[in-house]
């Protein structure tokens, strides 16, 4: 049974960091890409990043030079390292894993990861 466990969220101010974290079990966590989207409220599940299973990453422009993903293949685990937060990046975090070989483009398309966590509140106090 596949489970991704996210935690790391909480409440802090704005300027400040806070380190997402994604355990996965029942996957061969090496061979997925992972993902993390975020959902604020009264608005649309969104991309935040990604990294493949061979460590390219991708972001949406809106966290560049803010936030880094990153993985341990050891501990079965995905990061998501968030410094400068700002307000606008509260939401709900969810994780994701998707199996396909994309030839090691990641995607950033919520239909193509096929696991999700159940989430993890961030708030950002202006």
């Amino acid at each position: 049974q596949v489970q991704l466990v996210e935690s790391g969220g909480g409440l802090v101010q704005a300027g400040g960091s806070l380190r997402l974290s994604c355990a996965a079990s029942g996957v061969a966590f090496s061979r997925y890409d992972m993902g993390w989207f975020r959902q604020a409220p009264g608005k649309e599940r969104e991309f935040v990043a990604a990294i493949s299973r061979n460590d390219n990453t991708y972001y949406r422009d809106a966290v560049k030079g803010r936030f880094t993903i990153s993985r341990d293949n050891a501990k079965n685990t995905v990061y998501l390292q968030m410094n400068s937060l700002k307000p606008e990046d509260t939401a709900v975090y969810y994780c994701a894993a998707d199996f396909r070989w994309r030839g090691g483009y990641v995607s950033g398309l919520q239909t193509d990861y096929e696991y999700w966590g159940q989430g993890t509140q961030v708030t950002v106090s202006s």
